[in-house]
């Protein structure tokens, strides 16, 4: 059943998910795909005709974080276990990299391509421990070494972050984005594309901690978490607000230009797609929600779309 259009967004497709993840528009497929994280799933779906297709993940390999479209075909996946590709839709699993850290806590998360077809992942501490960390796969036939992962953020010099997210690059390929939600904290970099190294780390846009709710003391009042994020082709970031049943804009300088309402409480990644890249898609969550909270937010878990005026940057592919 379709659900009524609430604050300008609607439900993409029909069905209902536990954690919705990673969502891209595959340009050359005409579909939109995401994970669902806690259900072990990968979904894609033909917007146009509201069907979904799902591709159940073996439960031994863990959830699925986040993935990107391949140039030569079908997928690259970040699952708990390690980096996987997949050469066709529901094909066999092939492992491209081992889980850089104890898997029995922490799972990866966040992640896309780059511009120049490498694979990036973040990690995700279950512990609440600030141990997560970035990392970068080059699986390029051009790479003199393609396998292993390289630590991109994370460490001592750069701080650690308890959940990775908000990945995103700006339009001419020279900014990096990261998230800390734990921190509520948005970072940015300067990337050398060319080389793969970061530099310049500074504070990209400082978000209200949750001990602000009221908005008591000077301070603004919390209005989420920073999740996953995309970009749009003047360089403005879109970051969906986890608990705060929001998507910020953000500009290329960091400051808030708009705050667009969700109707769910638990937005956790936009993205940009269709034929002009107009229709900003967001995932949403209902896994742990309360539920009242459900009652009054029934689209909570769904898939949302909303059309938009400024088209967002298309989806980088994989490179292998």
């Amino acid at each position: 059943m379709s659900k009524p259009p609430e604050m300008g967004w609607s439900a993409a497709v029909p069905d209902v998910f536990e954690l919705g993840e990673s969502p891209f528009w595959h340009p050359h497929e005409q579909t939109l795909y995401w994970v669902d994280l806690p259900g072990r799933k990968v979904l894609r779906a033909n917007v146009f005709m509201g069907t979904t297709e799902v591709w159940d993940i073996p439960a031994e390999l863990g959830e699925p974080g986040c993935m990107a479209p391949a140039a030569s075909g079908g997928l690259v996946l970040a699952l708990r276990s390690g980096i996987y590709r997949a050469r066709e839709w529901r094909g066999s699993l092939q492992r491209l990299a081992d889980a850089p850290y104890d898997t029995a806590h922490i799972r990866f998360n966040d992640g896309k391509a780059d511009p120049q077809g490498r694979f990036w992942a973040g990690s995700y501490c279950e512990d609440k421990s600030p141990r997560a960390e970035l990392y970068c796969l080059d699986a390029r036939a051009t790479t003199a070494a393609p396998a292993g992962l390289r630590r991109m953020a994370g460490d001592a010099a750069t701080g650690y972050a308890t959940g990775a997210n908000g990945l995103a690059w700006s339009p001419d390929s020279r900014v990096l984005y990261w998230a800390d939600t734990a921190a509520h904290v948005v970072r940015a970099w300067d990337w050398d594309g060319a080389a793969n190294t970061l530099s310049g780390e500074r504070v990209f846009h400082q978000f209200a901690a949750r001990a602000a709710t009221n908005g008591q003391g000077g301070h603004p009042p919390y209005q989420g978490r920073p999740d996953g994020a995309a970009v749009d082709v003047q360089g403005n970031y879109f970051v969906a607000m986890y608990e705060g049943a929001c998507i910020k804009k953000l500009s290329p300088q960091g400051a808030l230009l708009a705050t667009i309402p969700v109707p769910a409480m638990c937005p956790t990644m936009p993205c940009f797609g269709g034929d002009d890249l107009q229709t900003l898609y967001v995932t949403t969550a209902r896994h742990g929600r309360p539920a009242h909270e459900l009652a009054g937010l029934p689209l909570s878990g769904c898939v949302l779309s909303m059309r938009v005026d400024v088209p967002g940057l298309p989806v980088n592919f994989f490179k292998d």
